[in-house]
């Protein structure tokens, strides 16, 4: 199994003008370092949560179709927009929907309702393209963007490497802002 993005999202969900005002910075010097950290930081979050903070297009990749429910490894799912296996002369292949049951949102799920074409190359055969994130920045919970602005600046304030005496951990509060929207596995 395999996640790829195949369109990042288009924005982030805070702005470089708001990460500026949270770092107390007024000048435009450091513009592309602070963006750069902003970016690092909704990435970091992302992927300690599970999370798609803004809409983007993702491909999970298979070796078969699931015999149960496959919990999509994002959240919020917000569209499933294909699933396909790959026949012989390589191409996708569609599956219906009909052929499964979807459950969209935090904690999103496809579970099989009917029989799915088999694939023919016996790795990676089977393709869930879906869209996660949530609607907007406006959407974003005010949780998940001061765990950013916190992330940020945490990277704005300790710009050196990491050495053998001194190591660098996330903040405690970082975890704990995003703890709520993380998805329990069992």
């Amino acid at each position: 199994m395999s996640l790829t993005l195949l369109s990042p999202p288009a924005a982030e969900p805070v702005t470089l003008a708001e990460l500026k005002a949270h770092l107390r910075v007024t000048s435009d010097d450091e513009d592309a370092l602070v963006t750069g950290m902003l970016v690092a930081a909704v990435r970091a979050i992302e992927a300690r949560g599970g999370l798609a903070l803004m809409p983007q297009q993702w491909r999970l990749t298979l070796d078969a179709a699931p015999e149960e429910t496959l919990f999509l490894p994002l959240s919020p799912v917000s569209a499933i927009d294909a699933v396909s296996v790959i026949d012989g002369d390589g191409d996708p292949r569609t599956v219906s929907p009909s052929l499964y049951d979807a459950v969209l949102g935090a904690g999103a799920r496809i579970r099989p309702a009917g029989p799915w074409p088999l694939p023919v190359p016996k790795v990676g055969g089977v393709h869930v393209d879906f869209t996660a994130g949530y609607e907007d920045a406006g959407a974003v919970p005010a949780p998940l963007k001061q765990a950013v602005l916190t992330l940020a600046a945490f990277f704005f304030e300790t710009r050196e490497a990491a050495g053998e005496t001194r190591i660098y951990a996330v903040p405690r509060s970082v975890d704990a802002l995003i703890a709520p929207y993380k998805e329990a596995r069992l």
